[in-house]
């Protein structure tokens, strides 16, 4: 079991009046080692370099490793193409649903790209410092099912044959518990399900092919004593509840550009679960100053000043050419925050 939760950290850190200062960040780390993210992501010990430039740099409370949504299903040999400066990308390909039987003889737990997220894990585990919580992706599994049969085909799956896309959800979930499993063991304490596909999704379906999926990794998770987090991208205002309530521990949030209301979503989330979030990646904190980054932050940590329950973030992953100094503004802004 959870020993203590992401929220029972954010109420100790807003009792002491502070905030935890959780930025999505791992690829401004390549800028700060001069490592393309190909090297990166194909070579574990200069990943774990581009990681730990950034803790030594900012000292966040919670640290991830470079957002990739390509994992999973590249180990399942899914067309990937790997750019030099640019995240990889699953390229749509025929899929056929009887190719399933092929992939459960593929013990996904061997594939080598797959462990070097692992090994990166074990290292953050050895070097990080004890203080800054360790963090894991895993793609979520409508995602990584829209990953394999491609976004259209996955979304018209959904009401044309739903049965097939269960069976394709089902197995990837198997899959996404055992990659869980051993980013756990390799010493990640929080694992966060990415879930960008599901967005487009109506309340009903993205209960039926996220939350319920979702929810058995969580029970696994827990169960290991790691927290999960619960991440979409876009406008998921009318998924609240669904996420809520998939048995995790927090819920990361794209920014008020995509029509998220963090205040709002803070009245209709149990206090257990951490809102994460939420500004936005692209905007001032990419392309304005650090005295610009510092008033948005503080805004946004005015509107959640009443919830025990909020941790400070970015919308999504930062992108590699985001100004160093703003990233800093951000830190130094969220960890100045006094809670009135």
């Amino acid at each position: 079991m959870i020993k203590k939760t992401l929220s029972d950290s954010a109420r100790e850190a807003y009792e002491k009046g502070k905030r935890l200062v959780a930025p999505l960040m791992g690829y401004p780390g390549l800028s700060v080692t001069g490592v393309n993210v190909k090297l990166a992501q194909q070579n574990y010990g200069e990943h774990y370099r581009v990681i730990k430039s950034l803790a030594e740099k900012f000292h966040p409370d919670v640290i991830f490793p470079i957002m990739d949504l390509s994992v999973e299903a590249n180990a399942f040999g899914r067309y990937t193409v790997f750019p030099k400066d640019d995240s990889a990308t699953v390229v749509k390909d025929h899929f056929e649903i009887d190719e399933l039987e092929i992939w459960k003889q593929i013990n996904i737990s061997l594939d080598s790209r797959l462990l070097g997220y692992v090994e990166t894990m074990k290292l953050m585990s050895i070097g990080m410092p004890k203080e800054i919580i360790r963090g894991a992706y895993v793609a979520g599994p409508y995602s990584l099912a829209a990953l394999i049969m491609g976004a259209d085909d996955a979304a018209m799956a959904t009401i044309m044959e739903p049965d097939k896309l269960h069976r394709l959800c089902e197995f990837v979930t198997e899959s996404i518990q055992l990659y869980s499993r051993l980013l756990i063991g390799a010493g990640a304490q929080v694992i966060c399900i990415l879930e960008p596909s599901a967005v487009m999704l109506g309340p009903d379906q993205f209960l039926e092919f996220s939350s319920h999926y979702v929810s058995h990794i969580s029970r696994s998770c827990r169960y290991n004593g790691v927290n999960i987090i619960y991440h979409t991208c876009g406008n998921t205002m009318h998924l609240i509840e669904n996420m809520a309530q998939a048995g995790v521990n927090g819920i990361s949030l794209d920014s008020s550009e995509t029509g998220v209301n963090l205040p709002a979503v803070a009245e209709r989330v149990p206090p257990d679960v951490a809102i994460i979030g939420n500004i936005n990646p692209t905007t001032t904190i990419l392309n304005g100053k650090p005295e610009d980054v510092s008033g948005e932050v503080t805004m946004l940590l005015r509107a959640m000043d009443k919830y025990p329950n909020f941790i400070l973030s970015t919308g999504c992953d930062l992108p590699q050419e985001t100004p160093l100094d703003n990233i800093g503004a951000f830190m130094e802004t969220g960890k100045n925050y006094c809670v009135s």
